[in-house]
């Protein structure tokens, strides 16, 4: 791992660890913010309707996340998982849209497009392969292998057919001339 790589994920997640951490031990007052954009999720998704218990998920979801980022461990999927708590966070927590009174809508644009910065650095993270190719060029270089293994096997097959031909005929020259002629 690089050097920027082992101090920029620690930097990145450390945000994500507290704010979970403190969404886990204190749900009520997100909980409160949260709940109307609760009261919109359809049934179908089954998740549960009680605020606070999200909010718990996904600041567990967070605070675990974030930490196997910073230590490094299964970074991409750890930032992809960071990068699906921090969306209904910001939708749910910031809806500077709504406030009224300049100064706090001021605060809650700040801290939506704060977020939506962070957002930007997971998503970096989700597609960083940390200097090692990735599945998509993986696959498309083993279809390439393949399709070149089975290029030279054909060729090989070829050559193999003709210079059986080339024995037979020799064998069977062989043969006739040892023959005795009447």
């Amino acid at each position: 791992m690089s050097a920027v790589r082992r101090i920029a994920r620690p930097l990145l997640a450390a945000t994500f660890v507290t704010g979970g951490l403190d969404s886990y031990r204190h749900p009520a007052p997100r909980a409160k913010m949260a709940a109307p954009v609760i009261a919109k999720i359809p049934p179908q998704l089954g998740l549960p309707d009680d605020p606070e218990l999200l909010v718990r998920i996904n600041g567990a979801a967070m605070a675990g996340a974030g930490t196997l980022l910073a230590l490094g461990k299964l970074p991409r999927l750890s930032a992809l998982v960071l990068a699906a708590t921090v969306v209904p966070t910001t939708l749910a927590g910031h809806r500077f849209w709504e406030v009224k009174d300049p100064t706090a809508r001021k605060q809650q644009q700040l801290h939506f497009m704060k977020n939506l910065g962070l957002l930007g650095g997971v998503l970096l993270a989700v597609v960083d392969t940390d200097g090692r190719p990735g599945l998509t060029w993986r696959a498309r270089r083993a279809n390439r292998d393949l399709h070149r293994t089975a290029h030279l096997a054909s060729k090989e097959a070829k050559h193999a057919k003709r210079a059986a031909k080339r024995e037979a005929k020799l064998a069977v020259r062989q043969v006739a001339s040892a023959l005795p002629f009447d």
